[in-house]
């Protein structure tokens, strides 16, 4: 059964409203303001509430200092934020409560490994899939490593040699709550297609998915992909790669591969991941509100 909710992921440094905010670097004409951030509650929804976990990061202060002053801008007036550093943590009656309550949950950046080790089997990971998949208002979203974290199969490290290293990419279980893709982030400024398709060409069966940095998919019926922010987002494709040495490499050799398709979208765009490819037409004008016009 497809999800009812919604699940947006980001690259990270999304723009927060400041003039020297990450996502600035890449703002061009066709951006509104704090855009991303819009889409995490409907306009008529801003009173409800926000849930932000700042379990991945080393320094919740300032996430949630920083965050705090965006929402502000943007009139969400309910936004609570959870650092949940340990499983003990994550069995507190008090944290299941609050996501019960909560609209949006955004999970932060820092460590996915963070994350999945953390929120994987508990409660709060049984709640927060609960209502992603019975309640067409909910968006469960991640920024960075927040995102990275949604995938099943999710990136831990590695894969930063310019040369596809056979033993060079560490992947590990995600929280799955979307199936059949591996995300990464930060993608175009910290180099990492050559990770994303070292992950693709040993998953074959996943689609990659690599989200610049302000920019975001929002994901509805497990499915239907549409592109927001100022960067753009890489679709790594391996389900018909001809020739590689994956299987027959030496321990620390390169990997060549052969037929890697790969998809760019931009704002607007619409990405079916189920038939992994563009709609048609592919590019569809966005509201300010963050809704679709169609």
């Amino acid at each position: 059964m497809n999800p009812k909710g919604k699940l947006l992921i980001i690259g990270g440094a999304e723009d927060k409203g400041d003039d020297d905010s990450p996502g600035m670097a890449n703002y061009n004409h066709q951006s509104s303001r704090l855009e991303i951030l819009q889409t995490l509650l409907p306009e008529n929804k801003r009173h409800k509430k926000i849930e932000v976990v700042t379990t991945a990061s080393q320094v919740p202060d300032e996430i949630q200092k920083m965050y705090s002053k965006s929402f502000k801008k943007i009139g969400y007036t309910q936004v609570g934020f959870m650092h949940i550093s340990t499983k003990e943590e994550a069995r507190e009656e008090k944290f299941a409560k609050r996501l019960e309550e909560a609209k949006t949950v955004l999970f932060c950046g820092g460590d996915q490994f963070h994350i999945s080790t953390i929120f994987g089997g508990t409660q709060l990971e049984h709640i927060i899939r609960e209502k992603y998949k019975n309640d067409k208002d909910f968006i469960v979203a991640g920024t960075s490593a927040g995102a990275m974290a949604m995938s099943g199969i999710m990136i831990k490290e590695g894969g930063t040699e310019e040369a596809l290293i056979d033993t060079d990419l560490k992947t590990t279980s995600g929280l799955g709550f979307i199936e059949n893709c591996i995300i990464d982030t930060h993608f175009i400024k910290r180099g990492r297609f050559g990770r994303l398709s070292h992950a693709v060409i040993i998953n074959p069966g996943e689609l990659g998915i690599g989200l610049g940095e302000d920019t975001a998919l929002l994901i509805k019926n497990g499915s239907d992909a549409i592109c927001y922010g100022s960067g753009m987002v890489v679709i790594i494709d391996g389900k018909d790669i001809t020739q590689t040495n994956i299987a027959d490499t030496d321990k620390g050799s390169p990997v060549y591969v052969e037929n890697l398709k790969v998809h760019l979208l931009v704002k607007g765009c619409r990405f079916s991941i189920k038939n992994r490819r563009l709609h048609q037409p592919a590019m569809v004008k966005l509201k300010s509100n963050g809704d679709a016009n169609h």
